[in-house]
């Protein structure tokens, strides 16, 4: 009895394609708290890999380096923790009268347009009510600062995965190795050293980028003359790491100071100027030179990676949207089958045809004759 060839309809190929893809990204949202960490763990630990590297090679035993690199790393990281945190509780002490006074200016506007386009006092009422539940529940700033607040529940796990991947990082390499099997030997260690290579540029690119953007944001406020400029211009910079959602959050907060400490609304508008000035700067100097460059993905494929990871895993998938799509694309290209979705998420655009101007313009004198 021979064996037939087992035959799918493509519509029974297309339900299981799906049902995968749900079970797949169902399952990567229960296990948020494991993956999430796990990730930034990676991360970090490709960042430090070759500092580690460099310290064992000074004859230090691996555990030593790997502990000394990383008691630096996070005590940096803690050190400008505190100081941002010592600028926010300042801000915070003056949130409850920022809020009132926003809420103050917010009522004049809705009582001017009710007087303006003949509203009951009813709408009127709804509309004050509306407006201070949503600015006292936080908004969309209060959900973000519920999702950072989410994030430093799991943050002890980090540490602890970036000395395991630091300390167990030839036993990975040797499983990827053996996974693919001996004669592709050589393409996982070339596909591992390009991952290693892409995340450590671009992560070094942003960290200037911040920088940059931190002391642009500082220096515009200070000069403006609005309240607490170093809290928010580094908190900008921070959110700026978020694509295309970071920048628009980062101009509403000192904004909102400018509207309420400042006796003229053009204050307010002087900021927006000077965000969309330091933006410009950014997206076409900035991150073309010092970031993108190490990361070929187009607009569009940013732009949906962003929301799909963010609509996955909050906060965090955005923040891991880019690099993690930019893996995606190396991978892609390395294989056969899967270069044209490479091609798709790249920065490459195909050549556009070329239109010959003489037969166009041959068959236009022979119309007119």
């Amino acid at each position: 009895m021979s064996l037939k060839e087992f035959y799918l309809p493509l519509y029974v190929k297309t339900v299981i394609i799906i049902i995968g893809i749900i079970a797949i990204v169902f399952t990567l949202h229960i296990a948020e708290g494991i993956i999430i960490p796990f990730i930034f763990a990676t991360i970090i630990a490709i960042v430090l890999h070759p500092v580690v590297n460099l310290l064992i090679r000074f004859k230090i035993h691996r555990v030593v380096a790997i502990v000394l690199v990383m008691f630096l790393t996070f005590l940096i990281i803690a050190l400008f923790g505190t100081l941002l945190f010592t600028q926010a509780s300042r801000f915070s002490e003056s949130m409850p009268m920022i809020v009132d006074r926003f809420t103050e200016i917010i009522n004049q506007i809705i009582f001017w347009a009710a007087g303006y386009f003949d509203l009951s006092a009813l709408e009127i009422t709804e509309w004050i009510t509306e407006t201070k539940n949503g600015l006292i529940g936080g908004a969309e700033i209060g959900n973000t600062i519920v999702q950072v607040g989410g994030m430093l529940s799991f943050l002890f796990l980090i540490p602890v995965y970036v000395f395991m991947i630091l300390y167990y990082q030839s036993l990975l390499f040797e499983f990827f190795q053996q996974l693919f099997g001996k004669s592709n030997k050589s393409n996982v260690r070339d596909i591992i050293d390009q991952i290693k290579s892409l995340i450590q540029r671009y992560l070094i690119g942003l960290l200037i980028e911040v920088a940059i953007i931190s002391f642009m944001y500082t220096i515009g406020l200070i000069i403006l003359g609005i309240e607490y400029a170093v809290v928010l211009g580094i908190l900008g910079a921070l959110l700026n790491l978020i694509p295309y959602l970071g920048s628009i959050i980062a101009a509403s907060l000192p904004m909102m100071i400018a509207i309420v400490s400042k006796p003229s609304p053009w204050f307010a508008l002087l900021v927006l100027a000077l965000y969309i000035f330091i933006q410009f700067i950014d997206n076409n100097y900035i991150v073309p030179k010092i970031v993108a460059s190490k990361v070929k993905i187009n607009a569009l494929a940013s732009i949906l990676a962003v929301i799909t990871f963010g609509t996955l895993w909050g906060i965090s998938g955005m923040l891991i949207a880019i690099p993690l799509t930019a893996i995606a694309k190396l991978l892609f290209d390395r294989l056969d089958s899967l270069k044209p979705w490479g091609f798709l998420l790249g920065d490459t655009m195909p050549p556009e045809p070329l239109v010959e101007i003489k037969p166009i313009l041959k068959k236009i004198r022979k119309l007119i004759t």
